[in-house]
């Protein structure tokens, strides 16, 4: 059976200046495509090239025949005056949902969403609230295909998580998604296939894991490269890599096992307090743990040159997954480094845990009691 969608070998220039060129792939039925790279890269005008809002350049695009799209755009708009009830009618009208069968639609769709107050003004709702909305228009049509645009960048850590659940039952549905997030650790679970959007082409195409290790690779290269052109006294002392390891356990990083973080870096001068933090955060946007250098005392004289600070963590306590992880350098409570997204950890079943961590314990019996006499 032919894909869903076929792109083949197409480009767009805004301006003088190419955007991508020669870009192939298809979308076939089932698939969970997480659309990954850096700003800039183009990401969201290809996703709005599928959805049909705009033209490209070059190439073509074959869409198979009676195939429904519904998308939903990095940022909602809604027209004065719509309603959360009058947004949602008119997306069912336009839909291929028979007549008989909107009412349950409606109501179904909009229960799990929990909007409250079905006659509050679109463009009054927050961020998150409008975002929200867009998915609820885009899902009660029914679609084939579901275009997602940074659906996770607006709203609370509430939201994002209730979005991710919601992500996630589709996904068990089987519901075909293109869906651009710079949170990887979303992408990995929620997606089997990934496409990395840079430097005007698809550099890769494949199974998340791997795809998200490339694109870490590079971003931290090309961070790499920004910081030689910048003047020493531009950025006193930057992050420059970060990786993890496993030294007691083949297997690779586990809970309740040993694990090893090494954060290499680059000082321009001498740093008086300095601290380092890798943070570490749930796929919901929750912060879960943190590594740091940090102590009452106060940080570290970090010297001008460069370095590697190495973490020892003698047990793991974070439960299996894949997290987010964050990086910076502060010195006397100042920023001066901060890299978001920039890598992240694979935690693999190890000890048992039940709940969110493991807390190591020991235990005996103190005290007994003689039974009862009957």
């Amino acid at each position: 059976m032919p894909p869903l969608i076929n792109v083949r070998s197409i480009s767009k220039t805004f301006g003088a200046d190419p955007l991508f060129q020669n870009v192939s792939f298809t979308v076939s039925e089932g698939d969970r495509i997480g659309l990954i790279g850096p700003n800039g890269s183009g990401k969201s005008t290809l996703l709005r090239i599928l959805a049909g809002t705009e033209d490209t350049d070059a190439g073509e695009i074959a869409v198979r025949k009676r195939i429904r799209l519904s998308y939903v755009e990095q940022e909602s708009e809604f027209r004065a005056g719509d309603t959360v009830r009058s947004v949602v009618d008119a997306a069912l009208k336009t839909s291929a949902v028979p007549e008989s069968e909107r009412g349950t639609r409606f109501a179904e769709t909009l229960g799990r969403a929990g909007f409250e107050d079905l006659e509050a003004h679109a463009t009054a709702l927050s961020g998150g609230w409008q975002k929200r909305l867009a998915i609820v228009q885009a899902l009660v049509q029914g679609p084939d295909i579901l275009l997602l645009d940074e659906v996770l960048a607006v709203g609370d850590a509430a939201f994002q998580a209730k979005c991710l659940e919601r992500i996630a039952e589709l996904r068990k549905d089987g519901r075909t998604m293109v869906f651009i997030s710079h949170d990887l650790a979303a992408v990995y679970r929620l997606c089997d296939r990934a496409l990395l959007l840079s430097h005007g082409s698809i550099l890769s195409d494949g199974p998340p894991r791997q795809v998200i290790d490339e694109y870490q690779q590079m971003t931290f290269a090309d961070q790499g490269m920004s910081a030689n052109e910048e003047s020493d006294t531009a950025i006193p002392a930057r992050c420059t890599s970060i990786s993890f390891s496993a030294p007691e356990s083949p297997e690779g990083i586990r809970t309740g096992h040993p694990l090893v973080a090494r954060l290499a870096y680059k000082a321009s001068k001498n740093i008086p307090d300095a601290v380092f933090r890798v943070s570490i955060y749930w796929p919901s946007g929750y912060l879960c743990a943190q590594l740091t250098t940090e102590s009452l005392s106060g940080g570290l004289q970090l010297e001008h040159g460069t370095g590697i600070v190495e973490f020892q963590c003698p047990t793991l306590p974070v439960v299996p997954g894949l997290y987010r992880v964050d990086l910076a350098i502060e010195s006397k409570g100042l920023e001066i480094d901060v890299r978001q997204r920039c890598a992240t950890l694979r935690v693999e079943p190890g000890k048992i845990a039940y709940g969110d961590f493991l807390i190591e314990n020991t235990w005996k019996i103190t005290e007994t009691l003689p039974p009862p006499h009957l």
